[in-house]
């Protein structure tokens, strides 16, 4: 077995805490734009400024409902702009976020509420808000639905909390302060609790950051997240992203509305799982067969994939890269469109992409970057680097 071990480019927080990210992205970069929620068929961005507000809002209205420092909210939803807001409103008002999925049955949100001890829960919907009343546990005190204007009767009932109160709230979490209760299924018995600092995302999401600058932190760079944010792989990027600057939209229908979403917002990046690029692929070699171009298309294919082994091997032949030139006009060029346009580059985990997959769509322009994590290590513990790219790999540590 061949043991591999790098340095940590961001070393392991001796101070501060997660909610540090936003106030500094506000105080220095106030008008940069941080996320864009959906407005009809668009988006409306959100500053940095604007951001700090709404979170600060929030959290007032958390300590007015009787929210105290270490208390465990719930937070039941689908990846939607406002769980963001959620996520680091709890954290200002000093509190530890529950993720919950929205798929859950009424036994394992049960479970979760009764094993964490929460004492509030905010959910997307009013259908979901009945389910959780029929496993209320006798520690649940509040209810609130995100689509009944949870947040804005929250920022309302908080108006009488002061600044200083939630920067009291705020300075009194620690690295080891625990940050996140992910509930993940084992091999046996119930979901397990996992325990997650804010030291562990800062450590996790610094050094991702860094490690993938060209990603992160290229100008104007922009992500569309679209996995659960009840995962720990979401939640690292919806982090990772407040940390960089990275301009962040939310997709909360990836059956209906990716495509849709990834045509308006055309991000530079996304993160995703093998299913989707299985499916980006099926799709348009079914599109191609329909048209009578499924010839045209497979040889495509295979020219992309020999063009990104000749990548990774350092000799690619003029005749190649005249055929790649072609097919870049001819196809590639169209999967990147259906992708946005933009996309350049995805993260990829939660199982093997394939290393034939791997190799068509970096050949069709669009680097996958394949990973391996656990939630007990903060999302991902290995990553391949755009510097160091090995498809078929789970990269370095």
């Amino acid at each position: 077995m061949k043991e591999v071990s790098v340095p940590a480019l961001v070393p392991p927080a001796t101070e501060g805490n997660l909610t540090d990210l936003l106030i500094n992205r506000a105080h220095f970069e106030p008008e940069r734009v941080m996320l864009s929620r959906p407005v009809g068929e668009g988006w409306q961005p959100v500053s940095a400024r604007t951001l700090e507000a709404e979170v600060r809002a929030v959290a007032k209205g958390l300590i007015a409902a009787g929210i105290k420092s270490g208390d465990r909210v719930g937070l039941l939803s689908r990846t939607r702009y406002e769980w963001t807001i959620m996520d680091f409103a709890i954290w200002f008002a000093g509190g530890v976020v529950v993720p919950v999925y929205e798929t859950s049955s009424a036994e394992q949100i049960e479970w979760i509420l009764q094993d964490s001890g929460a004492v509030a829960i905010v959910v997307e919907t009013p259908a979901h808000a009945a389910l959780v009343e029929t496993v209320r546990t006798k520690e649940l005190q509040h209810i609130w639905v995100i689509t009944d204007d949870a947040l804005a009767q929250l920022s309302n009932s908080g108006t009488g909390i002061s600044d200083d109160q939630v920067t009291q709230r705020r300075n009194s979490l620690r690295p080891e302060t625990l940050a996140t209760l992910i509930y993940t299924s084992g091999t046996t018995g119930k979901p397990k609790g996992v325990q997650l600092t804010h030291a562990n995302f800062l450590s996790e999401c610094g050094n991702v950051v860094e490690g993938a600058s060209d990603l992160f932190l290229r100008p104007g760079g922009s992500t569309l997240l679209f996995l659960p944010l009840a995962h720990v792989f979401g939640r690292m990027i919806e982090i990772g992203a407040i940390r960089a600057g990275l301009h962040l939209a939310h997709c909360s229908d990836p059956v209906g509305r990716l495509l849709g979403d990834l045509a308006s917002f055309k991000p530079n990046f996304v993160l995703s799982v093998p299913r989707i690029f299985e499916k980006i692929y099926n799709s348009a070699e079914a599109k191609a067969d329909a048209a009578g171009k499924g010839k045209i298309f497979r040889k495509a294919a295979a020219v992309a994939i020999a063009y990104s082994e000749g990548l990774q091997s350092g000799h690619i032949s003029p005749g190649l890269r005249i055929q790649h030139a072609l097919f870049d006009k001819l196809v590639y060029s169209k999967i990147r469109h259906v992708m946005g346009g933009n996309v350049d580059a995805a993260i990829s985990g939660g199982a093997p992409l394939g290393e034939r997959l791997g190799h068509f769509f970096r050949g069709a322009g669009v680097r996958v970057l394949e990973g391996y994590g656990l939630t007990e290590t903060t999302a991902g513990a290995t990553l391949n680097l755009t510097s160091s790219v090995k498809i078929g790999s789970v990269g370095r540590p």
